[in-house]
């Protein structure tokens, strides 16, 4: 057997691993729903959000940790301004993520997410905060950041600093005076 037929045995195999359970796991929800704590956010068509585009990763995975993450850091927050047995439920209809994804066009063996102050982070949702049984307040928010790179949290690195501060301003400006 010469070296051409064992690279590409070894190419269908490899193939034929990755179609197996790696990749089953990685199903797309059509509108998945990420609950922590106190919050819950069903992310509605996430196919039609603005800007959701995975720079390094699987797409899908990509809008999981998103999500997820945007969920932990929301719950962190509400934990502070919610009272005790107080829910926040929201769907999320349209997210854009602060910056553009642009191609390397090989440079790199990743796109890479430019962040520039023509892209600022968008969220258009839907709310409601309960009490028990009882909705306390509800409403329909479409926020946007265009002062995002001169805040306070271009210093921070975590990810997804620019919509967690949208969000978290959110929060403290709208909800909590309503409280």
């Amino acid at each position: 057997m010469n070296f051409k037929h064992i690279l590409v045995a070894g190419l269908l195999l490899s193939g034929s691993m990755l179609s197996g359970s790696t990749w089953a796991a990685d199903e797309v929800v059509e509108n998945p729903v990420t609950e922590e704590g106190i919050v819950k956010v069903e992310w509605q068509d996430p196919k039609s959000f603005r800007d959701v585009k995975a720079s390094s990763d699987i797409q899908s995975r990509f809008e999981n940790r998103t999500f997820k993450e945007l969920t932990k850091n929301l719950n962190k927050e509400a934990a502070k301004i919610l009272k005790p047995n107080q829910k926040l439920e929201m769907v999320v209809t349209d997210l854009d993520l602060a910056g553009d994804v642009r191609p390397t066009f090989g440079a790199t063996m990743n796109d890479l997410r430019v962040i520039k102050d023509v892209y600022p982070p968008r969220i258009t949702f839907s709310y409601k905060v309960t009490e028990g049984e009882h909705v306390i307040i509800v409403g329909d928010e479409k926020l946007t950041d265009l002062g995002f790179m001169h805040s306070i949290h271009k210093a921070n690195n975590k990810t997804n600093r620019y919509e967690n501060a949208l969000l978290t301003s959110w929060l403290k400006e709208t909800i909590k005076p309503k409280i």
